[in-house]
Formats: structure tokens, sequence, C-alpha cells
């Protein structure tokens, strides 16, 4: 058996199940909603989250702390594991860093094991792709030096094809200025959001409708996928399983022999972009961010 555990975070979001099926370490975020006492993003349940949120509700997220990583990265390096930890983008949160500085201060203390990490400049349902696979690999025999190394190739190809239901979420995050939120739902604007190579959020197209924003994102994802190259695709929502379920119908009429990973946008990107989030995530025959 690996002598090794996988870390990551719990801006992955993946479910319960795979979380517990390959005993993965999951560092929780923290949401805080109106100013209450912060509690761990495993705490959460994401339909009252949503829930919340629609009735007029504010909610943010912090960083994993370093005391968290520092108490789990411990337990499991004192019974004699070595740690691979695969990290929420650094362009998005301070928790990668977070991560790292333990992970360094760690080795000077357990100098005779094992301690690698690799930012992924994901979140959501493309930092769960990678830890997927990561786990996957494992469960197959890697080692978590190949496992690191196949992260790291990856990850430039990891696209996210991001939709919203409500302009409002991305105004209140910054992401657009009050005129433009007033007029795009005025005219029905949804905005496609990608990931860039840096792991930074861009608006990069608006079209009419939710309709029609649901099936750009698949065309975008027709243009750019390399299906030969990954087996899986993932499919994640804010609490709209409906559009979702359409959304993973599409994928498999295109391409039937790929696994479609499905999943909630938790807390750590939906308190920015709100209730109606789609998250269509794969890896590119080209860099993330890009078209050509």
């Amino acid at each position: 058996m690996a002598n090794y555990e996988i870390f990551t975070d719990s801006s992955c979001d993946l479910s319960k199940e795979i979380i517990a099926q390959y005993g993965l370490k999951v560092m929780q975020l923290e949401v805080i909603i109106d100013e209450k006492p912060p509690v761990l993003n495993k705490e959460v349940e994401i339909k009252a989250f949503y829930d919340t949120l629609r009735s007029g509700s504010n909610a943010k997220t912090s960083a994993v702390t370093p005391g968290y990583f520092e108490e789990h990265m411990r337990e499991a390096l004192e019974n004699g594991k070595d740690i691979l930890y695969i990290g929420f983008s650094s362009g998005l949160s301070v928790t990668y860093n977070n991560g790292v500085m333990i992970c360094q201060e760690l080795q000077q203390e357990f100098p005779e094991r094992k301690i690698l990490y690799v930012d992924t400049t994901s979140g959501s349902g493309g930092q769960a792709l990678l830890v997927y696979h990561a786990a996957k690999l494992k469960e197959q025999g890697a080692t978590m030096e190949e496992i690191k190394a196949e992260v790291e190739a990856l990850r430039d190809y990891v696209h996210h094809q991001v939709t919203v239901e409500d302009l409002f979420f991305l105004k209140r995050g910054g992401r657009i200025d009050a005129k433009s939120a007033i007029v795009g739902t005025m005219l029905k604007i949804k905005p496609i959001i990608n990931v860039d190579v840096n792991g930074k959020l861009n608006s990069v197209a608006k079209v009419r409708g939710r309709k029609s924003s649901i099936t750009e994102l698949v065309n975008r994802m027709k243009a750019t996928i390399d299906p030969e190259r990954f087996p899986y695709v993932s499919v994640f929502h804010g609490d709209c399983p409906e559009e979702a379920d359409a959304v993973e119908a599409m994928v498999k009429e295109a391409y039937p022999q790929l696994t479609v990973l499905r999943g909630d946008v938790g807390p750590v990107i939906g308190a920015h972009t709100g209730p109606g989030t789609l998250v269509l995530c794969y890896i590119g025959k080209v860099v993330k961010g890009t078209m050509e």
C-alpha cells in the first residue's frame, strides 16, 4: 500500500462519497454568513446555503488557516505517512500559500518524510478533476512523485467554462460594476467566465438568455476538449440540478465515452457566483483560458 496521503482543500467540491472512498484529506476553508462566527466548509448544508443567499444574506469565505494545515499534516507525518498536497489555485486564495508554508516548516521537523505540493491553478470542478485523477492513480499504484508530475503536466489544460444566473453576485464580489449588473439583468445578459493559466477568473463572453449561456458552455467545450487525453469531465452546479442534468446530457451525447463527474459548487466559489452557477470542466487540447 502506498505510504502517503493526498491532501487537498475544500474548494475542490468533491462529494463526501469520493472523499471517503479514496481517503482524501480535505483541508477546510471557512464560511462566514452575515458576520456570524465562521464555520468549516464541510459543516455547510449546500441547499440551505443557496437558499440563504437567495434570501439576501451575504456570504464570504476565508482561507484554510496555517493552524488547521499544521494539525492535520502533523498527524499524518507522526503516523509515518508522506504527504502530497494538491491545492486550490494560488490566484484565487492564499490557501495554497498557507499550505506550502506549513509543508516547508514540517519538512524541517520531519526530514525523514517526503512532503510534496502542487498548485492546481484550478478550483471547484477543475480542481476536482485533478484530485480525482490523482486518487485514481494512487489506487493504481502510482508514486507521489509520478502523481505530482502528472498534475503539473495537466494543470495548464484544465478548462473551466462557467456561467451564472444572477449578475449581482458578481457585482458584490467586485467582478462587475453596478451599472453592468443592472443593464445586464435588464437585457438578460449572461456572462461566460473561465480560469486562465495563472489561475484567475476572467469574463470572456456574454450571451443573451440562460438557455443560450448553457449551450455556449458546451460549444466552447466542443471547440477545445481533448477527449483522447483524459477520460473525465466535471459538471458542477450551484443548486440548479436540472440545468446541470441538461449540460451532462449534451456532454454525453457528444462524448459518450467520457465519465461525467457531478458535484455541487460549494461555498468557496458559490459565495461569489451565487445560485444558478454552472461549471463545466475538462482537459483541453490548448492552454486553458484560450480557444486556440
